[in-house]
């Protein structure tokens, strides 16, 4: 796991490298719009298809889901007690409970579980963000940032905004073939996994252009403190004890866990601006759990691996 994060670590420190120097004149915004809209439509969905496919889909799915589902409404939980205490603008408990509630489980977690489980770490990524944490992202997610914001759309459809997602169309034709038992050809096998190599670096590398340290606050400590253990210790935790209660073990069980674990996802900076939440204290949080992850994520992995329901 320490080589592992040591790779993940040393490629999304590329990404922070090219934000400081700027080769070619490129900014770290332009960059990442350019590499994280190709993932966004091209690679990410070529992954969706190819995995999704051929994994087995049934009891242990809905496990995944299931805990996937439960952790972010629980953290949500949490997070709106802290807020009563630590916060008062609205724009900030708003951004709080967006980036506390939903962990980075495609961009950091799916290199990292594709890592330490290959395959069934993939699938488990993708299960975790397709069949649960993003559709909550695309309906609860935005009504709290609706609800909180200064620039709310009150005629949005969520429903519409959900099915604009390209990963989901491809998860949905995946799970058709799956369940039908239809065979995958060999040579779109091997087009759609030459197109998935691609997703991991340029994800770790989007994720490090993403990251910024220039907008932390003093008066922000008390709320970047509760975003860091609620998204880093308490969320795995109550993973943890879904997964126990549930029955899900094993590989899926612990990637399911790992997941939890995983740091503020950068995904939510698009709804901070959107709807007018506090886009500073968002940021901040994506770069301080980003970086404490890299000390927490092994511990976690170290700790589950001492499970008899993960042996």
């Amino acid at each position: 796991m320490l080589s592992v994060m040591a790779q993940m670590g040393a490629l999304i420190a590329c990404g922070v490298a090219w934000s400081v120097l700027r080769p070619g004149g490129l900014d770290a915004g332009e960059t990442r719009r350019v590499l994280t809209t190709l993932v966004y439509y091209l690679l990410l969905p070529a992954l969706v298809l190819k995995v999704l496919w051929a994994a087995p889909l049934g009891l242990v799915s809905m496990q995944i889901a299931a805990v996937a589902g439960l952790t972010v409404l629980a953290s949500l939980a949490m997070t709106g007690l802290v807020c009563r205490v630590c916060l008062s603008s609205r724009a900030a408990i708003g951004a709080m409970l967006l980036v506390a509630a939903w962990p980075n489980a495609v961009y950091l977690g799916l290199p990292i579980l594709d890592r330490l489980f290959g395959e069934p770490g993939r699938a488990v990524a993708i299960q975790f963000d397709l069949f649960a944490a993003l559709p909550l992202l695309l309906t609860v997610g935005v009504l709290i940032a609706r609800h909180y914001g200064d620039r709310g759309e009150p005629g949005a459809n969520l429903l519409r905004g959900l099915f604009a997602v390209p990963s989901i169309w491809a998860a949905l034709l995946a799970v058709s073939l799956n369940l039908t038992s239809t065979p995958m050809p060999a040579w779109l096998d091997e087009w759609l996994g030459f197109l998935a190599h691609g997703v991991t670096p340029l994800m770790l590398f989007s994720l490090g252009l993403a990251l910024t340290f220039d907008r932390f606050r003093r008066g922000d400590a008390p709320a970047l403190a509760a975003v860091t253990v609620i998204q880093l210790m308490l969320a795995p935790l109550v993973a943890l004890v879904l997964a126990a209660g549930l029955g899900l073990d094993g590989v899926p069980g612990m990637a399911t866990v790992l997941e939890a674990a995983m740091p503020a996802m950068v995904l939510g900076l698009v709804f901070c601006d959107r709807f007018g939440l506090d886009t500073g204290l968002y940021a901040a949080a994506v770069t301080l759990t980003t970086a404490v992850s890299l000390v927490t994520l092994p511990l976690w992995f170290a700790f589950l691996q001492t499970l008899p329901m993960f042996a």
